[in-house]
């Protein structure tokens, strides 16, 4: 650096340091009631109401700030919820991928709602807040400015007091100095006062309208900005938290529905795994059923086979041996017509075994109505009463489901023409 920089710089630095000191003899002597301050009323209120706006916006973009990184985290736990969820969700249970994709949806929707939330209000209130720091400068500014005006009127008010006592020093008789000095140079010694009177009084006048001027100029600019700053806050608040009130309910809404989507999808599961469930235990009771439905069966053929007497052709009947016969029973004949009825198996004794006909199982009533979507089921109605069949072929019974023909179209038309399947968990077994 050259020597003139040198000199520059220090000169600068000098003059920093003599204003510095000048500013603070200024504060004390006017916090010392010796100097009079220049008040403007109006722009304190400005200023404080400044402060008031500054305070509140740092708390709402530090709360907003909070805010977002608790979204987040909500969207870290929600998404690592959702990937326990998925996992645990096992492949063959209903509705797998319905539960994958309502995991992707959400995930997308707490991502949207992030950014979104940055975009239109954390952008907004970083730049609303931006603006606070340079006008704060500003005010600081203005006030080191208004304490140089007031030093220099002082100061300039100073010379104007002792450029009155010149004069009145003057208007006195000379002194003996003076006196002896010759005629000419009395002379040069009052115009040498006076020139350096006029000089110090013309420099604190300079620098009081040079210091005027630059108070004034900024003071001017502020005392326009800071109300309309101040009046700014109303529609900056009312965009801000519209923005995050219309961002938040669109996304409940949505989450709203994804989450009415999983709970109907793991309510049709459970219900699935329920109707598995009854199967198999229904499974186990038919093969009971079929057991027993063979044995009994097999005893009727059996007792059939046992009971009903061998009827040959008349003409190898002995005639004789038939009178004797008559003859020996005759006394009895009236009993055997009396009770010969009871041996035809077509007539019922009214219990519920012999109620069911043969070739059915047992016997279901309908719980709930059911509609038939297919050709091959049979329509159901609350309390009817259905006869269970078996199967032609095993192999073809679904889980949970039952073949079967209506009691009523049975009692009236004897056939299996109106036979249907039908869900068992429909029905009870009677």
């Amino acid at each position: 650096m050259s020597e003139t920089g040198k000199g520059v710089n220090a000169g600068k630095l000098a003059s920093n340091v003599q204003k510095r000191i000048t500013r603070a003899q200024e504060k004390m002597m006017q916090k010392l009631g010796k100097a009079d301050e220049t008040k403007d009323t109006v722009f304190e209120e400005g200023v404080a109401n400044f402060n008031k706006q500054m305070a509140e916006g740092t708390k709402l973009q530090r709360d907003l700030r909070a805010y977002l990184a608790a979204i987040k985290t909500m969207h870290e736990c929600s998404k690592h919820l959702q990937e326990c969820l998925a996992e645990m969700y096992e492949p063959d249970w209903f509705g797998k991928e319905e539960v994958d994709s309502i995991a992707e949806d959400t995930d997308l929707l707490w991502g949207d709602l992030h950014e979104k939330l940055v975009d239109t209000a954390l952008i907004s209130m970083d730049t609303y807040m931006a603006q606070f720091p340079e006008i704060k400068a500003r005010i600081a500014k203005r006030d080191r400015k208004l304490v140089d005006f007031d030093s220099a009127r002082h100061h300039f008010a100073s010379i104007q007091k002792s450029k009155k006592k010149d004069e009145v020093k003057t208007a006195k008789p000379l002194t003996l100095m003076e006196k002896a000095a010759p005629s000419w140079a009395q002379g040069i010694i009052s115009a040498h006062q006076i020139a350096q009177t006029n000089l110090t009084r013309c420099q604190a006048e300079e620098e009081l309208a040079r210091a005027q001027k630059v108070f004034e100029e900024i003071n001017s600019d502020l005392q326009d900005e800071l109300p309309s700053l101040w009046d700014s806050r109303v529609g900056f608040y009312v965009t801000t938290f519209q923005s995050i009130a219309g961002l938040e309910e669109k996304f409940h809404r949505e989450i709203g529905k994804l989450n009415q989507n999983l709970c109907n999808t793991l309510t049709k599961m459970e219900e699935q795994q329920e109707i598995k469930k009854a199967d198999k235990t229904t499974g186990k009771s038919g093969a009971a059923a079929n057991h027993n439905a063979t044995v009994e069966s097999d005893s009727t053929k059996s007792a059939s086979k046992f009971d009903s007497p061998k009827v040959g052709s008349l003409l190898d009947m002995d005639v004789d041996a038939v009178h004797v016969v008559n003859a020996s029973v005759a006394p009895q004949a009236d009993t055997t017509a009396t009770t010969k009825p009871n041996a035809d198996a077509s007539v019922t004794n009214g219990s519920s075994d012999a109620e069911l006909p043969s070739g059915f199982l047992y016997k279901v009533k309908a719980l709930h109505d059911y509609g038939a979507t297919d050709s091959d089921e049979l329509e159901l109605k609350a309390g009817e009463v259905v006869f269970v069949m078996p199967f032609n072929n095993p192999d073809e019974q679904d889980d949970g489901w039952l073949l079967g023909v209506k009691e009523s179209h049975w009692l009236q038309k004897k056939d299996f023409t109106a036979k249907g399947v039908f869900p068992e968990n429909f029905t009870q077994r009677l």
